[in-house]
């Protein structure tokens, strides 16, 4: 039991998924019926101005009636993923020479500036 006298959620299996700054905890639990879920915890490392960091915690919760469901989803949105962009990391994060698409403009969008500043009014907001 913990402090407040409500018995603590049995973990029946766990994995952990490392990735950077971000940990992924995979855990089977019980209910009270003695029936197994799935929760999925995102915990991400941010780090303070003064050098002390803080996690901060988001856990979705996936029943046995939802699995097939979800896993058919799941599946079909990664292999999109990786069918449209490849399985190759492309980021600032792990590319040290990656340029944002709008950081360089193409070459045949560049417009020449033909705005002159002479063409600026100049408005005072007592005059409204």
């Amino acid at each position: 039991m913990n402090h407040n006298g409500m018995m603590e959620k049995e973990e029946i299996f766990s994995k952990v998924l490392r990735a950077g700054r971000r940990t992924y905890f995979f855990d089977v639990r019980a209910t009270k019926a003695d029936d197994y879920y799935l929760t999925i915890t995102e915990s991400k490392k941010f780090t303070n101005d003064d050098g002390s960091y803080h996690y901060k915690k988001h856990k979705i919760y996936i029943y046995k009636e939802d699995f097939s469901e979800f896993k058919e989803i799941l599946a079909e949105m990664t292999d999109f993923i990786i069918t449209e962009k490849g399985d190759e990391v492309i980021s600032e994060r792990h590319q040290k020479d990656f340029k944002k698409e709008y950081d360089q403009p193409a070459t045949d969008d560049v417009v020449p500036e033909t705005k002159s500043t002479e063409s600026f009014t100049d408005i005072d907001f007592d005059d409204i």
